[in-house]
């Protein structure tokens, strides 16, 4: 008896944790990517004390995410236009 309750219970987690991620009003994985996204690209995990540290870390991410970006769009117009 003990066991199928474990069990019961066990089936009832599984199926509020896919409910949950699977709900479009949940926190979805776009939203949990971009606010984790987010959060990188301000700095989020610096040290606040320090503003340097803090901005200068924004400057960073964001200068290597235009960096990513510019080769990314480089790649794409090199395989449109053929070599």
């Amino acid at each position: 008896m003990a066991q199928r309750q474990n069990s019961d219970s066990e089936s009832r987690r599984i199926l509020q944790r896919v409910a949950q991620e699977t709900d479009p009003a949940g926190n979805s994985f776009v939203a949990r990517t971009t606010k984790g996204m987010r959060d990188h690209v301000s700095a989020a995990d610096a040290d606040r004390s320090d503003p340097i540290e803090v901005w200068g870390t924004r400057v960073g991410r964001i200068l290597g995410l235009l960096l990513a970006l510019g080769l990314m769009v480089w790649l794409v117009l090199f395989l449109t236009r053929g070599s």
